[in-house]
């Protein structure tokens, strides 16, 4: 199979899809790996790296596109790439498709095959593809929260571990996933007293099983996040409905609450966010003020560390790329139920039943659309 990757091209993306030990083993299995020049640059990935791996450096990306079976990309296909696409394609990106309606119309059109990368699951119905970029976002937000705290960044000047006689910031975190676990960890690291808030006692046990210092854990109901928000000096939404917009827990009225020079760091933007007040922004221009409260809104935070990124990101690609190469895509798809559920988009019909839910479009089961079973060949 022919498997493209182009260079990014959406503001302040910096990460690459596939890395060259990726490349390696995808071109060792007979596969032809097409790289658009400088797709890795700013992961520290050169031409001559890829073109070691085996893989085939073209200078335009347009040509990537059009000899390409199968894309793989971080971002969803800006506007200037919608013109690309093409019903024979297989297309692979995080897609965040119920924010995105002209993308999703631009693939509907195309009657392209597009799988959204953060949908894909695993045997345990966990989500493989999304879990390493969850967790560096979870790593990176305390560090980012610290930072705009600082009085020169123009926070309040909160030291979030306090100081012998001073008491600790207080962090509080709306989610105990992976992004909201990685946090604490990370907030607990730095002397924060922190406050972890989920509506699954389940999730908030196992955290609690973990010990961590100064963590404690509370649950959800709207008053209890009122109080909660209300009296952190750094906010961290970190909550996920995977195909779905994200509900707003925090209203403008409770951001209006929070001590003037606080910070919100709000991870899952790129779904519309778990605060009212929230709206995407880039690692160029990554805050806004609003209700004088520092907003940090970035829509790829992992992509401020792609070196790492890239890497991790590769490693939970490969063994998806590599199956749908091997197989073909009906094949892998009867094959692996999980990666089945990531297929978003199909010959001009929303095959996910979440998405199209959520989107308000009529949803058509993925066996109607693509020939899946023997007898429907």
């Amino acid at each position: 199979m022919r498997i493209g990757v182009v260079r990014e091209v959406a503001a302040g993306e910096s990460r690459v899809a596939l890395a060259p030990p990726a490349v390696h083993e995808l071109c060792r299995a007979g596969h032809r790996v097409l790289v658009e020049s400088g797709a890795g640059v700013a992961s520290g990935i050169s031409d001559a790296d890829y073109a070691a791996a085996g893989a085939r450096v073209l200078e335009e990306a347009g040509r990537v596109y059009r000899e390409a079976e199968l894309l793989v990309k971080v971002q969803g296909p800006v506007p200037e790439e919608h013109p690309r696409l093409r019903e024979d394609l297989i297309l692979m990106a995080f897609l965040s498709l119920p924010v995105n309606p002209a993308l999703m119309e631009a693939l509907l059109a195309s009657r392209c095959v597009a799988f959204a990368m953060e949908a894909i699951r695993d045997g345990r119905g966990r989500l493989p593809v999304l879990t390493p970029m969850s967790e560096i976002a979870g790593r990176l937000v305390p560090q980012i929260g610290a930072h705009y705290l600082q009085r020169q960044s123009g926070g309040r000047g909160i030291l979030l571990g306090g100081a012998t006689g001073v008491l600790p910031g207080r962090v509080v975190i709306l989610g105990s996933g992976i992004v909201g676990t990685a946090a604490a960890r990370v907030a607990s690291g730095l002397g924060a007293e922190t406050v972890v808030v989920d509506r699954d006692l389940d999730r908030l046990r196992a955290l609690e099983a973990l010990r961590l210092r100064g963590v404690s854990t509370l649950a959800s109901s709207r008053l209890a996040i009122q109080e909660a928000a209300a009296g952190a000096d750094l906010l961290i939404g970190a909550v996920l409905v995977v195909s779905s917009r994200t509900p707003a827990l925090v209203d403008a009225e409770t951001v209006g609450l929070m001590r003037e020079g606080s910070v919100i760091v709000d991870v899952d933007v790129d779904y519309g966010g778990c605060i009212e007040t929230s709206r995407p922004t880039t690692l160029e221009d990554p805050t806004f003020v609003e209700r004088g409260v520092i907003h940090y809104c970035v829509r790829n935070v992992p992509a401020a560390v792609p070196v790492t990124s890239t890497q991790a990101l590769s490693n939970a690609l490969l063994p998806h790329v590599r199956r749908i190469a091997a197989l073909g895509l009906t094949d892998a798809l009867n094959a692996d139920e999980g990666l089945r559920q990531g297929v978003a988009v199909a010959e001009g019909r929303v095959v996910d039943p979440v998405l199209a839910r959520s989107t308000g479009t009529e949803y058509h089961p993925i066996s109607s659309v693509l020939p899946l079973h023997l007898e429907a060949r």
